[in-house]
């Protein structure tokens, strides 16, 4: 797992961005993208230093054969997301208790969703 699987809000506009690409971004494609998704456009060292972080901490995949470097997500949205959900049940001390709770807050559909997966689980 990686540390610290949490996002602070740049950290999360660009992982959604990476996730939603489909090919390798340039640093300028990313600050190009938040400038269509956000109404404030963070400079280009922030971008470059935002991206060299997630990549620092396992996010996001950097090619360095290329000119200007290219960098994509290391994991899909749900392998992190995944991520967090084992993160925050790994420090429980009820374990039991948040399952239980976790269960009952979410939609029917859901839940049989998460009985079937369970129920086809291979232990």
């Amino acid at each position: 797992m990686k540390e610290g699987t949490s996002l602070g809000e740049l950290e999360r506009a660009i992982m959604d961005l990476l996730w939603d690409a489909t090919e390798p971004q340039t640093a300028n494609e990313v600050r190009d993208t938040l400038a269509e998704r956000q109404d404030n456009t963070p400079a280009i060292t922030t971008v470059l230093t935002v991206l060299g972080r997630l990549h620092k901490k396992g996010f996001v995949l950097k090619d360095d054969a290329r000119r200007p470097h290219e960098f994509s997500a290391a994991t899909s949205r749900e392998e992190h997301t995944a991520q967090l959900l084992n993160e925050v049940l790994g420090s429980a001390v009820d374990k039991r208790a948040v399952l239980a709770r976790f269960i009952g807050g979410i939609d029917p559909s859901d839940a049989r969703t998460l009985q079937h997966l369970l129920s086809s689980r291979n232990d």
